[in-house]
């Protein structure tokens, strides 16, 4: 058993977004071998509610209490600059000071950092200091760098910039970190491009999904019937965190180019956005035929009983926890290129692609139209997520950094 540092730019608890999700099942992955030392941010108020139940699965918390509007305030002198903008917003003397105790008084055998910004509370240090651990999840800077593409100046500047600035950090993190985590081999394979010194210490390892709690239950009521006029309703249903751009843009380009379409062909379509923190921009998108319901009490209902489950991306990096959900749920999911690159399934059996709007049109219309062959679909993914897709399968790949007593000989060369 290791003393282990963990630090984590946002709550793991409770698993409701994306990046929680992968934070959540590492922590509890850590924690059942190891003690682990959490220094993490809290940017929800409702995220309070839970600070004690992740306490209860480690020795020491440090919890920051971060307020989205004044970070980002904060954030906007890196532009006097050469600094990314997102390491002045995570930037905290509380945590920075916590992080120095707890290294000197725990005895810390090796640090694990969950997104890159928070390895500016590691600093290099002359001496041989702990393993540094990454987990990058995607490349940031891609991400970045791809909102610019997709925004006009000045936001396009803004996103260039912080994409150029965020590469040069990452690349300074992988340097002086024994090994780097992605969430997938593409993602793996274009930081080793982008920084082809590290290349040799980078590696993927995958999400999972929790197959047990995500399993389709006959008893298990439809959300879908509360109102009896809309008993004979055609769900189809998108999940995420809403207030996240990509989710944003996924279901504006679905009410704007793909809806219109299918409702000429299916006029009992109706379009269920369901996730927190509907934005303003989201929320007007709600219609006789578009629902966003915000925070439910749970998922799995509506994945259960949606007759097609969609994640049309345009603008998403490495494994979207989303559609292994449902996959889980044994639902059909239609899903952009770029995202069912990232999932080990065969395409057309166990995942559907879709690229242009007229794709998702025509692929979902074909679901509806068999839905025996829709179900049979939905079974074979269910079978791919638990072959392939255990989260305790996956996050063993960081249990070999952590196992062995052998010093990193890096560190013990530059002590030299």
């Amino acid at each position: 058993m290791a003393n282990l540092l963990f630090l984590v730019h946002r709550l793991p608890y409770p698993p409701n977004k994306g990046d929680k999700v992968r934070s959540y099942h590492l922590l509890k992955h850590l924690t059942a071998r190891h003690r682990v030392f959490l220094g993490t941010f809290v940017d929800d108020p409702d995220d309070e509610a839970h600070i004690d139940t992740v306490r209860k699965l480690c020795p020491d918390l440090h919890v920051v209490r971060l307020t989205p509007f004044t970070a980002k305030l904060r954030s906007l002198r890196s532009l006097l600059t050469h600094e990314a903008l997102g390491l002045r917003y995570y930037q905290n003397i509380g945590l920075q000071d916590w992080v120095k105790q707890t290294l000197v008084e725990k005895k810390i055998d090796a640090t694990v950092i969950f997104s890159s910004v928070m390895a500016q509370y590691v600093a290099p240090s002359p001496d041989v200091t702990p393993p540094l651990l990454v987990d990058f999840v995607d490349v940031d800077s891609a991400k970045w760098t791809q909102y610019a593409a997709n925004h006009r100046w000045p936001m396009s500047w803004l996103y260039q910039r912080e994409g150029e600035r965020l590469l040069a950090y990452e690349r300074s993190v992988a340097a002086r970190s024994q090994r780097s985590f992605f969430v997938t081999e593409n993602e793996a394979a274009l930081f080793r491009k982008m920084a082809p010194e590290c290349a040799d210490r980078v590696e993927a390892m995958s999400n999972g999904v929790d197959s047990d709690y995500f399993a389709p239950n006959a008893s298990r009521s439809s959300p879908f019937k509360d109102n009896p006029s809309n008993s004979v309703q055609i769900p189809v249903v998108f999940t995420g965190a809403m207030d996240y751009w990509p989710n944003i843009d996924a279901v504006s380009w679905f009410v704007s180019d793909i809806l219109p379409k299918l409702l000429l062909l299916w006029p009992l379509i109706r379009f269920y956005i369901v996730g927190r923190s509907p934005p303003p921009v989201v929320q007007a998108l709600a219609s006789d035929v578009v629902i966003v319901t915000g925070t439910v009490p749970d998922v799995r209902p509506f994945l259960q009983h949606a007759a097609v489950v969609v994640a049309p991306l345009r603008v998403a990096r490495g494994i979207q926890n989303k559609i292994l959900e449902a996959m889980a749920m044994a639902r059909p999911v239609v899903t952009s290129a770029s995202c069912a690159e990232a999932i080990e399934a065969r395409i057309g059996e166990e995942l559907i692609c879709a690229t242009t709007s007229d794709d998702f049109v025509l692929e979902i219309d074909a679901l509806l139209k068999a839905p025996e062959q829709a179900a049979a679909i939905g079974r074979s993914g269910r079978l791919r997520v638990i072959k392939n897709y255990s989260w305790a399968a996956h996050l063993a790949g960081i249990d070999r950094y952590l196992d062995s007593r052998q010093p990193d000989p890096q560190a013990v060369l530059k002590a030299l």
